[in-house]
């Protein structure tokens, strides 16, 4: 019994990875203007965040100037997070069913970068995005620093699987 439910709910562990997966999609689905002003909100209550932090006093227009300044780093960042985050999701799970070293690796790191890359091709129909090889560059660096943590970590702390005979 406890073998069948455990069967059964395997394939409910690649739900997070799900989750993740409609979260990139959806933040691909919008304009580029809205895209852009969703970047600077972030940017901007990073300098905000800062200036409390460091207490330098910046005026708005500071705050702005250096908002502006941080937008693309803060941007391809987030790309990075991502992707880093799906490959946690995906690799977990893969490790679960067995998969260890360079098969995970290999796997989940074809499943990510293949998603980076439909997900460009899907910013292609988006008014204002576009498809870019360097997006897809920096989420693929994201998804196996993700991967490699995962096989680090699991192989740290989880116990060795046992050997059927």
């Amino acid at each position: 019994m406890k073998k069948l439910i455990i069967y059964l709910l395997k394939p409910f562990s690649f739900l997070p990875a799900i989750a993740v997966m409609y979260m990139i999609f959806s933040f691909s689905s919008q304009t580029g203007a809205d895209s852009g002003n969703l970047s600077y909100k972030v940017s901007y209550g990073i300098v905000t965040a800062a200036d409390r932090v460091l207490e330098k006093n910046l005026s708005e227009n500071e705050k702005a100037d250096y908002a502006v300044r941080i937008e693309l780093p803060v941007r391809k960042l987030a790309h990075m997070t991502e992707y880093f985050i799906l490959a946690v999701c995906i690799s977990f799970p893969l490790f679960v069913y067995g998969l260890r070293g360079f098969w995970l690796l290999l796997i989940a790191g074809l499943f990510c970068v293949g998603f980076a890359c439909t997900d460009e091709f899907h910013q292609s129909f988006v008014a204002g995005r576009g498809p870019s090889k360097r997006d897809v560059f920096i989420d693929s660096c994201g998804a196996f620093i993700g991967i490699l943590l995962v096989q680090i970590f699991c192989r740290s702390f989880l116990p060795a699987p046992r050997k059927r005979r």
